[in-house]
């Protein structure tokens, strides 16, 4: 091995070793988490906690009606749909087709796989636990499922999570890769809080569907890093960009 590349290998071993122990690291504590409180919910040792919260975000002389104006509660069921089935599959497919039609099939199949993957634990996880739905104030909107965990929570994290690190590695300056990744972020949470508010799931319901979306999400980016180019292969030019001259 020559000198060059001596150092090539040394500068790309201490950009990514550090970054994949904290990494694994991440996902271990965020696996201690989960299942702690999936303990917790289980022995009923979270209830006083999540009813607290329920009932501080309702008027205590009318529980079916929630604290703040009348506009903020439209404006949370249109957030709480960017969680929605609809929305995510419609989202998840038109970004999916994008990255096929831009030659992109590793990156587009992944992007596609975690998704789905991910909506497939949410259910298998509401399946083992099997709380039911809160009943400690009357639901803003119809649901009929399963509550913990949070479904909305942790299937949006898992999908603008894993797309805006997806997304992320393709941008060139770290300020438009940091925006991507706190837009995620943002979204993911503000997902989760409309379902509070709503009066659809308990506080824990969400905190448990963010930690496994997150750490879904996590172990997505890191299986991406190691083996999804996030570029096209340089094919030259396309046929039809040409003009016959």
């Amino acid at each position: 091995m020559s000198e060059v590349q001596r150092r090539g290998f040394w500068a790309r071993l201490g950009a990514y070793e550090p970054l994949t122990l904290i990494t694994m690291a991440s996902i271990a504590g965020g696996l201690f988490v989960l299942q702690r409180l999936t303990s917790e919910v289980l022995e009923g040792e979270t209830f006083r906690f999540d009813e607290a919260i329920l009932l501080a975000l309702r008027r205590a002389n009318d529980l079916a009606v929630p604290i703040g104006p009348a506009w903020l509660t439209h404006a949370v069921d249109d957030i709480t749909s960017l969680g929605g089935v609809t929305v995510l599959s419609l989202l998840t497919g038109l970004i999916t087709i994008y990255l096929l039609l831009d030659r992109r099939w590793p990156i587009a199949l992944f992007v596609f796989s975690s998704v789905l993957t991910g909506w497939l634990a949410s259910t298998l996880l509401k399946i083992l636990i099997a709380r039911p739905r809160p009943d400690v104030v009357p639901h803003l909107i119809e649901v009929s499922d399963l509550s913990f965990p949070s479904g909305h929570a942790m299937v949006s994290a898992v999908t603008y999570l894993t797309l805006g690190a997806l997304v992320a590695r393709t941008q060139r300056y770290r300020s438009t890769r940091i925006f991507v990744m706190g837009a995620g972020v943002f979204l993911a949470v503000i997902i989760g809080l409309s379902r509070i508010y709503l009066g659809v799931h308990y506080p824990t319901d969400v905190f448990a569907g963010w930690c496994a979306g997150a750490l879904w999400a996590l172990g997505c980016w890191l299986i991406s890093k190691r083996f999804v180019p996030s570029r096209a292969p340089d094919n030259g030019a396309e046929g039809d960009d040409h003009d016959g001259n």
